[in-house]
């Protein structure tokens, strides 16, 4: 057997001797090891490891800018998306495609609603995954179809000729749960919503999936791909909106050039189209993931600091154990140096100690880490980018490995080093105390310390969080979501605009007489659902000079909705059945354009002009003006909104008096009475919306608390360790100064001292290092700064607490010392 592994042995023997301290310390680290572990997992699925494409580091998202609008993040007209795909040389290809829902109608059953993304032909060969089974699209699959011109009078008689087939290929999940894996399929006619059917021709490799933003709303994972024939000519394919483009730069192309490049390109159209440059609109170019994950980079990385502070706050709790362990045993190492033990032998054996607790630290943290990820899977936000992806992986049991070694020598070099020099004749002499003062006492002294100040920074960041949670709880989102049964109607279809009138009619009737519901509505989108449509908006002063329009959120709500939703009209009067006349042009604004347009004036009867619809902006007339309500998000600032009356929105909402979910059967029974055939989904209260929009605060704060709560503790315990091995070595002099007179009291103040200034040199270091770490905490905060003052006082002074706490029973059993048996003590 090798030295090393003698030590080994040794080390194992000699724990087992000593199971308190063993347990004590295995369970420290493994705490520590554990939750770094946990963490380091989602570091790893979200942060680091590759997207599941083929050379996914030359995929980049291109997006488009509204720069005078202040508009970031634009999406793609067809017409300007062709441009791109033609002209951007430095890209192997970019691809547009855009996602959503739709019913699949399949005879003698029910409709499902189902995820569907249209494309580009060229989408797979641009995110670089296979077709498993069939063929993948082709270019003519992209065709367009040409419009059919009939005479006055002349209907057209069944579908349009020379109607060019929709084109689809199935993911590989919804063949095998749609289809039990059947070969035939392909070459099969499918129906999807109220259109002509689609062809299938492929089916997917497994585990193919669409990876974009959170912000994008985008699928996913699509059920069904359909080729889109996008008609790239079209007089609204410079205006209208929709598709998200996605390229797969060159080999050895930087994304810095690659940016440039779609800039330029952008730069281009404003010659062509004045309109263009007056938006200010720009192109950029995003890598995949690192656009993916920008919204949740600074809480992984927060969380991911935070749990190295614990790992170190734990082994500083380790080598104060094994400081006081080394005293213990210095005539024992003491008497082994003098029968000729090398430095590097006696090094060498406490390395190997540290060595064993940490690998049984880590088995054990291992576990932990296992547990834990199950935990943050079911706590994360549901938005939160790959974290379903999270696992165990060999990255992760290297990172835990890795991990135990480099604790195993942070927490056990310095006591091995202090330990491998004893000074022999102090140390047979005194029955191995030379330890017990000195050098040994400071460095158990610094390490507390240490432990003090790294607690405290996690505390600072837990109480910014705290304060963030508070702000927004308090923000008013300008709706009551208490009490609002929420759904989407997939596909209430009608011939004619008189038959969806009935239809809704009928719904509103059924609906309405539920026992229970107070009111209900519908509009386009829900609040804090997604992002919503927008359009843009301007005084009359916007005709002659286009550059004074805005861009603003666009809704198409019925009259009732503000009633319903218990939003507050400030000023003027919901809609009601004169604006439903046809022809009425007339909006509610919120107080954010109220204030833009109108500033110091009332907006009621005043003109806007706005472009909900059609190529041109027309001229609207204010008859309402309401309190903003939220759309996209609780915190932060969030464009305006203006409203229009419509009552053709598949999202519905149900106001009741009770428990919203306790009318969700009758809601179904009521919509299957006017039509068996609707497809029901989404079937939620609206304050699920509320709390989703809530949960990556939430989410932070919880992680963060628990760390703190843990780091906390550990620095507590190290304080508490220093003070009563002080009392411990200190109990002679404490009997002496009894025996002359000094009352218990004076005692206990004495050791209490001793411990808060220890702690206050902790607090004093991590004010230091929070002020400065805090400030990458920006982005998480809401309402409150990084270095908040309050924050700050209010954590001093718990922490104050916590250390009087930790300083009690030691000073108490100080203070309870008999002097003769003090003086014994030695």
């Amino acid at each position: 057997m090798s030295s090393f592994g003698r030590d080994v042995a040794f080390a194992a023997r000699t724990l087992r001797k000593n199971p308190a301290f063993a347990v004590t310390a295995i369970a420290t680290l493994a705490l520590g090891i554990g939750a770094t572990t946990a963490i380091f997992s989602v570091t790893n699925a979200v942060l680091l490891r590759p997207l599941p494409y083929h050379e996914p580091e030359r995929l980049a998202i291109i997006w488009g800018e509204l720069r005078a609008r202040n508009v970031a993040d634009w999406i793609f007209a067809a017409g300007d998306l062709k441009d791109v795909m033609d002209q951007a040389t430095l890209f192997e290809g970019i691809a547009g495609v855009r996602t959503g829902t739709a019913p699949l109608i399949v005879e003698g059953s029910p409709p499902q609603q189902i995820r569907t993304a249209a494309a580009t032909p060229n989408i797979f060969d641009v995110l670089g995954v296979r077709v498993a089974r069939g063929r993948n699209f082709q270019p003519e699959d992209g065709r367009p179809n040409q419009l059919v011109q009939f005479q006055p009078g002349q209907a057209p008689a069944g579908p349009p000729p020379n109607l060019l087939p929709g084109i689809a290929i199935l993911s590989d999940e919804f063949w095998r749960g749609q289809y039990g894996s059947d070969p035939s399929i392909i070459g099969k006619n499918i129906q999807i919503g109220g259109g002509a059917p689609v062809l299938v021709v492929g089916v997917l490799a497994p585990g193919v999936e669409l990876h974009f933003p959170p912000r994008a709303g985008m699928e996913r994972r699509p059920d069904v791909w359909i080729s889109a024939r996008i008609n790239y000519e079209a007089d609204l394919a410079r205006n209208n909106v929709g598709w998200h483009a996605v390229g797969r730069m060159k080999p050895g192309v930087t994304l810095a050039a690659a940016h440039n490049q779609v800039d330029q390109i952008s730069r281009g159209l404003w010659e062509r189209f004045p309109l263009k440059k007056t938006v200010g609109l720009y192109f950029r170019a995003e890598g995949m993931r690192d656009d993916i994950v920008a919204s949740v980079r600074p809480t992984i990385r927060a969380l991911m600091g935070a749990v190295v502070f614990v790992l170190l706050i734990a082994c500083a709790n380790v080598a104060n154990l094994l400081l006081v362990r080394v005293a213990g045993r210095e005539r024992e190492l003491a008497v082994r140096a003098a029968l000729g033990g090398s430095t590097w032998a006696l090094t060498r054996q406490l390395l190997a100690e540290s060595l064993v607790l940490s690998l049984a630290g880590g088995l054990l943290g291992l576990g932990l880490a296992w547990a834990g990820v199950k935990l943050l899977l079911r706590l994360a936000p549901q938005d939160l980018p790959l974290i379903d992806t999270v696992s165990i992986d060999p990255w992760v049991l290297g990172f835990t490995m890795a991990a135990c070694v480099v604790s195993a020598v942070l927490f056990g070099l310095v006591p091995a080093l202090r330990a491998s020099r004893p000074q022999l004749t102090d140390a047979l002499r005194a029955g191995g105390r030379g330890m017990t003062g000195g050098h040994g006492a400071l460095l158990r002294r610094a390490v507390v310390v240490a432990e003090v100040a790294l607690s405290f920074i996690l505390f600072i960041g837990c109480g910014l969080m705290i304060r963030s949670a508070i702000a927004l709880n308090r923000t008013d989102p300008g709706f009551a979501a208490d009490g609002l049964l929420t759904f989407r109607l997939g596909n209430m279809r009608a011939r004619s605009a008189q038959e969806a009138q009935a239809k809704v009619a009928s719904v509103r009737q059924r609906l309405g007489a539920i026992p229970g519901v107070t009111g209900l509505t519908q509009a386009t989108q829900l609040p804090l659902d997604a992002s919503p449509s927008s359009g843009r908006w301007g005084r009359e002063e916007a005709r002659a000079d286009p550059s004074l329009y805005q861009q603003g959120q666009f809704h198409f709500v019925p009259r009732g909705y503000f009633e319903t939703m218990r939003a507050r009209i400030i000023a003027g009067r919901d809609f009601d059945a004169s604006d439903e006349v046809e022809g009425a042009r007339t909006m509610i604004i919120d107080d954010l354009v109220a204030q833009m347009a109108f500033p110091n004036e009332s907006a009621v009867g005043k003109t806007l002009l706005a472009r909900p619809g059609g190529p041109d902006a027309e001229p609207y007339t204010v008859v309402g003006v309401v309190k903003h309500l939220r759309h996209t998000t609780l915190h932060g600032e969030e464009n305006e909104s203006i409203y229009f009356q419509g009552n053709f929105g598949n999202a519905w909402l149900v106001r009741t008096s009770e428990d919203p979910l306790s009318i969700a059967g009758p809601v179904r029974a009521a919509l299957r009475e006017v039509d068996p055939q609707l497809l029901i989904t989404e079937v939620v209260p609206l304050s699920d919306n509320v709390s989703r929009a809530m949960a990556p605060t939430r989410f932070a704060l919880g992680l963060i608390s628990v760390f703190a709560a843990l780091a906390a503790a550990l620095a507590a315990i190290g304080l508490y360790g220093v003070l009563a091995n002080l009392v411990r070595q200190r109990s002679s002099e404490i009997g002496v100064r009894m025996a002359f007179g000094a009352q218990p009291s004076s005692i206990f103040r004495l050791i209490i001292g001793q411990g808060l200034v220890l702690s206050a040199f902790g607090i004093v270091a991590g004010l230091l290092g929070a002020f400065w770490l805090t400030r990458a905490m920006g982005r998480m905060l809401v309402g409150v700064t990084p270095t908040d003052p309050v924050t700050f006082a209010s954590i001093v002074a718990l922490f104050f607490g916590i250390a009087a706490a930790a300083c009690w029973i030691p000073a108490r059993r100080a203070a309870s010392l008999e002097p003769n048996v003090a003086l014994r003590e030695d």
